[in-house]
């Protein structure tokens, strides 16, 4: 049984579609990522499986944490879950950390609300949750206060906080947006040794296909509020399929071999409230036919594990 299914998932602000039927489900201790330009509702997906959306969103479909239905949940229910079975890391620790508590005490917060402990125990399970994420002289930064921190540190405080409650599901949503490249690399390296350790499952949302490629195992490309491409990672970067895939490994920079241009994608992406008909990237594909513009293309299965909604993807397509 998968851990987590996201099924026909619709996300609505008034009339703007901001997600268009989203499935996708994440076996247990399996890293999935998720990539696309800003806006295409990578972020969003999770926040509204997690009931983490404004209420102004209008949200359908199903989504079930080991076959049991969360969407809609009682917020008891919900906040049990929360920062328990499923854990959250968001891009910024800076607005995520309260900037008066010292972080051990918002620590040992989220070691009441979720382990029942108390007092010097969750004190000291605080410290060990800090060595395990690296932490440097984690007694003493039980003290300290997030602006006494580095920006790399702070996202340490935030995997040992989401650790705390022993997650099965660990989202990331962009954790080393804000961070060096060499810091980069050390937490992308934690989160694997953590994912390996605990046996839990990772969502890795991400802008860098690099990052997706050494820490994921399947990934799901998003455009315009629909998953366009899902694949196994190696096939993904072996053989991208969908037009949109290929613009976005197009535009990287060549590692080796002869310096070229890089070959950037024409147009924006739409506006949910303005999504043309068909297909929402037929206005900026090079491949687009008369049919692209008439209506949404299915899922079709390219090989194992391998879908894609586009019409001019493979010319041996078959229905998924």
């Amino acid at each position: 049984m998968n851990l987590v299914e996201i099924s026909g998932l619709t996300v609505r602000f008034g009339a703007a579609p901001a997600l268009r039927g989203i499935d996708i489900a994440v076996a247990p201790g399996e890293a999935l990522g998720m990539v696309g330009e800003s806006g295409c509702g990578k972020s969003v997906t999770w926040l509204a499986a997690l009931g983490l959306l404004p209420g102004k969103a209008r949200i359908e479909g199903s989504v079930t944490l080991q076959g049991q239905e969360i969407l809609g949940a009682p917020a008891a229910t919900l906040d049990r879950l929360r920062g328990g079975r499923v854990a959250m890391i968001f891009q910024d620790p800076s607005s995520s950390l309260n900037p008066v508590h010292r972080i051990g005490k918002q620590v040992t917060e989220a070691l009441g609300l979720h382990r029942g402990l108390t007092s010097a125990a969750a004190r000291a399970e605080a410290k060990r949750l800090f060595e395990l994420v690296g932490i440097p002289d984690a007694q003493r930064r039980l003290d300290a206060y997030p602006h006494e921190l580095s920006g790399g540190q702070n996202q340490r405080v935030m995997i040992a906080m989401a650790l705390a409650g022993q997650p099965e599901l660990l989202i990331a949503d962009e954790p080393t947006t804000a961070l060096d490249v060499t810091i980069q690399a050390q937490i992308l390296d934690l989160l694997n040794e953590l994912r390996r350790e605990m046996g839990m499952a990772l969502v890795l949302i991400s802008h860098d296909l690099g990052v997706i490629a050494e820490t994921c195992e399947r990934v799901a490309v998003m455009y315009a509020g629909r998953i366009v491409e899902e694949a196994p990672v190696e096939r993904l970067f072996a053989a991208p399929s969908h037009p949109y895939t290929r613009g976005l490994m197009a535009a990287l920079p060549p590692i080796d071999g002869p310096r070229r241009p890089l070959a950037a994608i024409p147009g924006t992406v739409p506006e949910p409230s303005a999504l043309p008909p068909g297909c929402a990237f037929a206005p900026r594909c090079a491949l687009a036919r008369e049919a692209c513009s008439v209506a949404i293309p299915p899922d079709r299965l390219l090989g194992a594990g391998h879908r894609a909604a586009c019409l001019v993807a493979d010319d041996a397509l078959v229905p998924a």
